[in-house]
């Protein structure tokens, strides 16, 4: 950790950041293993991850909220991902819609919450971290590490997938 805490300039920072390694890791790690099946590539993944948090720590300001996670989980799924292409030589200049993430089961009870579980996990992704969290293109884009346009055109195609699943159930939209 003192690695990561050399990054930091504050003690406020320095601070917030432990306390953030304290109560992630284990969360991080357990992504980073489900998307890349590999102990040795997740741990280099959480490392990646820790770095990024640590060269933007003024962006969080809560250890315990659902920005903080989601920024986090965002986090560790990019850098898995980044893992996953680097080990199989994949160059990608685009983003991928059928990129592994944290598949979560439906709700059950109707309406948008069903709608957003059954979109793939990259466009429940983009849709949560900007209207749920509210996060803007600008920091989907540095967050995601793509182009502010290649954000616009994944919120779009989310929303557009997230409209005919809300159709297929029945709601209007």
């Amino acid at each position: 950790m003192l690695i990561y805490l050399s990054m930091i300039e504050s003690e406020a920072d320095k601070s917030l950041f432990e306390q953030l390694y304290i109560r992630y890791k284990g969360l991080m790690y357990h992504i980073a293993y489900r998307i890349l099946q590999n102990r040795e590539d997740a741990e280099d993944a959480v490392h990646q991850a820790f770095v990024s948090l640590a060269k933007n720590i003024k962006k969080i300001t809560e250890v315990d909220c659902p920005k903080t996670y989601g920024y986090i989980v965002t986090i560790i799924e990019r850098k898995s991902i980044d893992s996953l292409r680097a080990n199989k030589h994949i160059v990608s200049t685009d983003f991928e819609e059928s990129e592994p993430g944290i598949e979560i089961p439906p709700p059950g009870e109707g309406g948008l919450a069903d709608a957003i579980a059954k979109l793939n996990p990259r466009y429940r992704e983009v849709i949560l971290l900007h209207y749920a969290y509210g996060y803007k293109t600008s920091e989907l884009a540095d967050m995601l590490d793509m182009k502010q346009d290649s954000v616009r055109r994944l919120l779009w195609r989310a929303k557009e997938a997230l409209r005919k699943n809300l159709e297929e159930g029945g709601i209007p939209v």
